[in-house]
């Protein structure tokens, strides 16, 4: 695969878009404005952190070498993705207001995925002890 991050990415946005137009169109007439406004929050997030993971690839596609700060950040923004905006949308389609018990697990994830990319930035980048010998 070309792009984990990207692929991941372009998943979630896809359906953020998806769950966006559900919610506007099926849901606007069932659930109350307090819920469809959680409802929209899980679609906020979610399109948000598709973008940061589109970032991530493209990011990745100009570094010589992989980075295990932008892999692993990758991977806790998609996971906040679906504990996040997943726990929203399931608690308020299916009225179970004891899954948002699970939403800040989900907002941690995305906490810490912003913290590593923010680290990856400041960090020095590797150099070999090597490559100077070559010049």
């Amino acid at each position: 695969m070309r792009s984990v991050a990207l692929f991941l990415g372009a998943l979630s946005a896809l359906t953020g878009v998806g769950m966006g137009a559900f919610g506007a169109h099926a849901l606007k007439t069932i659930l109350s404005p307090e819920m469809l406004a959680v409802y929209q929050t899980g679609v906020s997030y979610q399109m948000w952190h598709a973008l940061g993971l589109i970032g991530i690839a493209i990011i990745q596609q100009f570094q010589a070498e992989d980075s295990a700060l932008l892999n692993w950040a990758a991977r806790l923004m998609f996971l906040g993705i679906v504990i996040f905006s997943g726990s929203l949308y399931c608690l308020t389609v299916l009225n179970q207001p004891w899954l948002g018990m699970f939403t800040p697990i989900g907002g941690v994830s995305f906490l810490t995925a912003w913290t590593l990319i923010a680290i990856f930035a400041v960090k020095k980048p590797h150099q070999s002890r090597y490559a100077r010998a070559r010049r």
